[in-house]
């Protein structure tokens, strides 16, 4: 199996090389990224608990997927793939805004990237991939809000980062 390999970008979001995953976290290369963020009918999140053998940021908590676009595939399409990969389960999903972001680990890795940040509705129930994806639940964008404050340690660095985009994105815009 080839590694994977992420898409380099500028700031405007041009390619401008792919380069291996690992290599990219271990630069801080800036590349292109994209979250999802899945909402029932409640309004509440689809919160995924990254798998314990995850080699960075096990066991903690985070928005339903995110990953990185291969080389050819649209946002969305890269999105819908991965989405079924992790979550086991498709839907529509829409593009409402990306931005740049930094992030360091403890292991010396860096997430550096330009994330494209996705909506979609389900009110199913997910079939997780457990190489992926140790645990989910629904929880209130308010509750998560408050839970991300008293528990910090509890969710992935890109996440808090993420989240608080997300949060404001949905206090300026009506979906």
């Amino acid at each position: 199996m080839t590694e994977e390999k992420v898409i380099l970008v500028n700031e405007q979001d041009e390619p401008i090389g792919l380069m291996p995953k690992l290599e990219a976290h271990e630069k801080a290369q800036l590349h292109r990224a994209f979250s999802i963020f899945i909402l029932n009918s409640k309004n509440e999140v689809m919160l995924q608990q990254r798998a314990s053998q995850k080699y960075h940021s096990p066991l903690l908590w985070t928005n339903t997927c995110c990953s990185h676009q291969r080389e050819g595939e649209t946002n969305i399409q890269a999105g819908n793939r991965r989405l079924f990969e992790e979550m086991g389960f498709s839907t529509e999903l829409k593009e409402l805004f990306h931005f740049i972001y930094k992030a360091p680990f403890d292991n010396g890795l860096t997430e550096h990237e330009l994330d494209h940040v996705m909506i979609g509705y389900f009110d199913g129930e997910p079939e997780i991939n457990p190489e992926e994806v140790e645990s989910w639940k629904w929880m209130d964008i308010d509750a998560i809000k408050e839970d991300m404050q008293q528990h910090p340690d509890s969710y992935t660095v890109w996440f808090k980062i993420i989240f608080d985009e997300f949060y404001h994105f949905l206090e300026d815009h009506k979906l």
